[in-house]
């Protein structure tokens, strides 16, 4: 249901009032479950990262900031604040920092890291180093 909200809020042709309605309310909705549960864990199915967490994480999370479909203000997104706190807590994972960059293709070069084939490829091979050797 996410990807339908995200397809027409951000993406479709035309802009068509009853999807973007419908769509929004099926992800609050979905929002607010989820910030109900991380009120009482720390984490989706507990106080332990699992790999609940691995896959929820990417979309609901990052839909807390503005890094997809520049939707937090619309979706009113700040006011999960159990949500904001579990992405932030993820966010700053070393494990996570260093997987975000692996085939990235947009935003800082120096958080690009397009291949990725030995450990030391995050010191000497993201984008900023590669460009800056040419």
């Amino acid at each position: 249901l996410g990807g339908g909200f995200g397809h027409f809020y951000a993406y479709a042709p035309s802009k068509q009032q009853y999807p973007i309605d419908r769509y929004t309310m099926e992800v609050k909705r979905q929002l607010d479950v989820l910030d109900r549960q991380l009120a009482g864990t720390r984490y989706v199915a507990g106080e332990d990262y699992t790999i609940a967490d691995m896959a929820i994480w990417p979309w609901y999370g990052v839909l807390t900031t503005d890094a997809l479909y520049g939707a937090a203000e619309f979706l009113a997104a700040k006011d999960y604040g159990n949500v904001v706190r579990w992405y932030d807590e993820i966010a700053a994972r070393d494990p996570v920092i260093r997987g975000r960059k692996v085939n990235r293709i947009r935003g800082p070069l120096e958080d690009q890291l397009h291949e990725r084939h030995d450990a030391s490829d995050f010191e000497h091979r993201t984008q900023d180093k590669l460009e800056a050797a040419e």
